[in-house]
């Protein structure tokens, strides 16, 4: 390595390391209550879900008051994703990608939802509300009656059409 070159690079370090030392000031501290409250994980077999319940007939007031206006009436027809239908399609020339369809746990559908929904404000509906709305995107897809109570309990237990649709590229 030539004189030049190392003069070149010490350089560089010396202006780049009080560069890099320096934060971006992105963010803002996060309070210990407000981690808690989106901090969870909900896995497949239900672990994580918190307590609550609810039947597709409640489901169906939440989802006109939060879902109807982007997913349309029963989940089909919105401007936004189709919820329902498409159940035996995946295969099929035009696929439907639906709750009913594709999703292979029901769990997964309360995560979800608790996450992302409604836009704009995710994260304003109770557990109980959560539960019901979930209940009736289950029901809109011929998954479960519209009186079966949802909860951490029942909610692990439906059977998905595509639960078995995933295969894993390798071996455990």
């Amino acid at each position: 390595m030539s004189m030049r070159s190392v003069c070149c690079l010490s350089l560089a370090v010396f202006v780049a390391l009080p560069v890099l030392a320096e934060s971006p000031g992105l963010g803002a501290p996060i309070d210990q209550q407000t981690l808690t409250a989106i901090d969870y994980t909900i896995l497949p077999d239900g672990d994580g879900l918190p307590p609550g319940s609810g039947t597709a007939v409640e489901g169906l007031t939440v989802y006109r008051q939060n879902c109807v206006a982007c997913h349309g009436e029963g989940g089909t027809g919105g401007v936004n994703d189709v919820l329902a239908g498409g159940i035996g399609s995946l295969a099929s020339d035009k696929p439907l990608r639906t709750i009913g369809s594709f999703w292979p746990y029901a769990t997964t559908v309360f995560d979800y939802v608790r996450r992302a929904m409604p836009l704009p404000n995710p994260g304003v509906l109770s557990d109980d509300e959560l539960y019901a709305v979930t209940a009736y995107l289950l029901y809109v897809n011929d998954i479960i009656g519209e009186n079966e109570l949802m909860s951490a309990k029942s909610l692990p237990l439906v059977q998905m059409p595509n639960r078995d649709g995933f295969t894993r590229e390798w071996q455990e």
